[in-house]
């Protein structure tokens, strides 16, 4: 939910006032690489008619970002990583499947001051793309298969400039996720995994 990402977002913005950011201009690109968990949030919901209670794990993955300013510190910014792989348990039968995904993000950000620690904030939209979902356990045997996702995305985090051109940034990321779900071509429900994302990156601007 939106009010797990707000104080994330609210306190990076107000830690950066007091101190100030290295600006970014129009026309700039910057490129990062780093490492990010997707982390569910812990209640991914019910299928079956509410009968069985999913648990979706999390996972950390290599990440990658581009982003292009449109004005000086206003960029737009797509986010790609290598598939995530997530482990899906369900309450009284333990783990029962895994899953990968991809979750190309592009957002739109604003970047505060001009010094050497930048906040931002961003907005914009998710494609979750679901592959590879195999079953185990009580579902061994089973075609399980989860639907691709549309859903906002926030972002926050703070640039610490290293050097002319580079930064070390610190970031988290709410993503609104939900997959509809069929077990051998029945419909059996909705799983809500609506995670934060958060981690590290070295980010490069020319």
């Amino acid at each position: 939910m939106i009010h797990r990402f707000a104080p994330i977002a609210l306190a990076l913005v107000l830690g950066g006032v007091a101190a100030p950011a290295f600006a970014q201009q129009a026309g700039e690109w910057t490129f990062g690489i780093g490492a990010h968990q997707v982390n569910p949030k812990s209640d991914n919901g019910s299928l079956v008619g509410g009968t069985l209670d999913v648990e979706v794990g999390s996972s950390v993955r290599p990440t990658i970002t581009a982003e292009y300013f449109v004005r000086d510190n206003l960029g737009i910014e797509v986010l790609a990583a290598l598939p995530f792989q997530h482990d899906v348990d369900i309450a009284g039968l333990g783990n029962v499947g895994s899953t990968k995904h991809l979750p190309p993000t592009v957002s739109v950000q604003y970047h505060f001051g001009d010094g050497g620690m930048k906040p931002f904030v961003g907005v914009g939209v998710n494609y979750t793309r679901f592959f590879s979902t195999d079953t185990s356990g009580a579902l061994a045997g089973s075609d399980l298969e989860l639907d691709d996702s549309f859903g906002l995305a926030m972002h926050a985090g703070i640039d610490f400039k290293v050097g002319e051109k580079g930064a070390i940034r610190i970031d988290a990321r709410w993503m609104d996720i939900d997959t509809d779900v069929k077990l051998d071509g029945a419909d059996i429900g909705t799983v809500n995994i609506d995670p934060l994302v958060y981690g590290a990156a070295y980010v490069f601007k020319f």
